[in-house]
């Protein structure tokens, strides 16, 4: 068990490092990296922590995908708190140190809307729903193995944060945003970020049995 935490906490560590980060170091270079490029950054950094870790914990790094997981029957009701706690943990460490390398950031690459609250949180639903589903249909039990799975998690991430980060960020994942909230003070529509991921996460594990049912 201690080396699928130790996994969680370094794989969201190494997601919220490079993905919030590439947001911060684009405001402060004057947009270099791009809004394409940040996307890119958080689909890459996904796919190769499923690659590193995905053996030994499933790389879930998002409590969203954990509870999806666990409401699925591929993960043990007992292990969601743990999972998350860790991920919660590896979050906070890369907001603590991107703070540490950019004490004058303004929001570290927290997620606000740009619209509606609701506009938003139906973006963010979707989206992990979307995610959901095909994380449950290219994953084997609770873990995320092999080529394919890296590939495809990492494509969709990339793809949605790609058209709908502008307007919601696209986070999908509540351990993703709560950690540069908390470290910035930016809590604009936190609760977004935190209800929808996993209210789109059961519809998309709903949408699964649907999927598996009809084969």
């Amino acid at each position: 068990m201690l080396s699928r935490l130790v996994a969680e906490a370094f794989g969201t560590f190494c997601l919220v490092f490079a993905g919030t980060g590439a947001i911060v170091i684009n405001d402060v270079s004057g947009g270099v990296v791009t809004h394409v490029g940040i996307a890119i950054v958080f689909g890459l950094v996904v796919m190769a922590m499923i690659h590193a870790v995905g053996d030994i914990s499933g790389a879930h790094l998002n409590p969203a995908v954990t509870i999806g997981m666990a409401a699925a029957g591929r993960l043990p009701c007992g292990h969601v708190i743990p999972y998350v706690a860790t991920q919660l943990g590896g979050a906070f460490a890369a907001s603590g140190l991107l703070r540490l390398l950019f004490p004058h950031h303004a929001s570290l690459g927290a997620t606000v809307p740009a619209g509606d609250f609701w506009q938003s949180f139906v973006l963010e639903g979707v989206l992990t729903f979307i995610l959901m589903v095909v994380i449950l249909r290219v994953s084997s039990g609770p873990k995320e193995r092999g080529i394919l799975a890296g590939i495809t998690v990492g494509a969709v991430i990339g793809l949605e944060a790609m058209f709908a980060g502008p307007i919601s960020g696209a986070s999908m994942n509540p351990a993703r945003s709560l950690a540069p909230a908390a470290v910035s003070g930016e809590f604009t529509g936190l609760w977004v970020y935190l209800t929808a991921p996993i209210a789109g996460a059961i519809a998309g594990v709903s949408c699964q049995r649907l999927l598996q049912d009809g084969a």
